[in-house]
């Protein structure tokens, strides 16, 4: 009697799932699409889970609508760590990621958690409370992604994938300061305004001055630290997947350059990483590795 034959892999759902992250990134595009095809397409499911994550709070501004989509998604990861998935190519391509690699589901439900602190936003006091949100809505990313980019010491590196992904975040948060102000929210911390040097009225005239540029490299610095500390533990992962990680952690911190060759406009221009600049910091890293 034959045995039953392999269930291929849904190959049209990883499909769905990259052609979202060509579509919205670029950078982690650029940085993990040479990975093995198996890791890279499990990449692409998790990019795809938090971009949805992000879209069912962003792409409304109505907050009731923003909570509906909220629950709908927090049900369906409910669904889906019972084994009971909705029929939808993120969903399935998320399934076969959590069969071939030792997942945890705990992130995916902090990443939501993240997306909850969005809907009912309120400025964070101090950069402690800055970082306790970047850990949810970015952290958990690099948490997602350990198993798969670190097979065997995913359990030893969790400290080292958060610090990336807050890293990222803070990176984020600094290109996107005249774009998230536009959309009534401001990550700065208010005790950088408390110090009275800084208005919120300062910031609602998109004025770069002295003080804007000493608390925009106040974070910048904190984000430049947090690269580092994961620099450390890069020697730990996968050896098919270092290069890609540190390229993804290159790119990002090269956007904080960008941003200060622009004369420090988080406001008007946009500060970007170009495809020629990608490529030189991955023949940078391959020389250095």
């Amino acid at each position: 009697m034959r045995g039953a034959k392999p269930v291929p892999r849904p190959q049209w759902d990883y499909l769905y799932c990259e052609n979202i992250i060509k579509k919205h990134s670029k950078s982690f595009y650029q940085a993990f699409s040479k990975l093995p095809s198996e890791k890279a397409q499990a990449v692409y499911a998790i990019y795809a889970f938090c971009r949805y994550a992000d879209d069912s709070v962003d792409e409304t501004r109505d907050s009731s609508k923003q909570k509906e989509n909220w629950s709908t998604l927090y049900h369906q990861l409910q669904l889906f760590e019972k084994g009971e998935e909705v029929d939808h190519p993120i969903w399935r391509a998320l399934r076969d990621v959590f069969t071939r690699y030792e997942m945890d589901i705990t992130p995916f439900y902090d990443q939501l958690k993240g997306q909850q602190m969005d809907i009912y936003f309120e400025q964070p006091k101090t950069m402690e409370e800055l970082e306790e949100y970047c850990y949810y809505v970015a952290g958990t990313v690099g948490l997602m992604l350990l198993p798969i980019l670190a097979t065997e010491n995913h359990q030893h590196l969790k400290h080292y994938a958060v610090h990336l992904g807050k890293a990222m975040q803070l990176t984020n948060i600094l290109r996107d300061i005249g774009e998230d102000y536009r959309n009534n929210r401001i990550y700065l911390p208010e005790t950088f305004f408390q110090r009275g040097y800084y208005t919120n009225q300062d910031l609602a005239d998109h004025k770069i001055n002295g003080t804007f540029i000493e608390i925009w490299e106040s974070i910048a610095n904190r984000s430049e630290e947090l690269y580092q500390l994961f620099y450390a533990g890069i020697e730990s992962f996968d050896q098919d997947s270092q290069l890609h990680v540190l390229l993804s952690a290159h790119i990002y911190k090269e956007i904080l350059t960008a941003v200060r060759e622009n004369g420090y406009d988080c406001f008007y221009k946009r500060n970007y990483v170009s495809k020629e600049k990608m490529m030189q910091l991955q023949q940078k890293i391959i020389v250095m590795m």
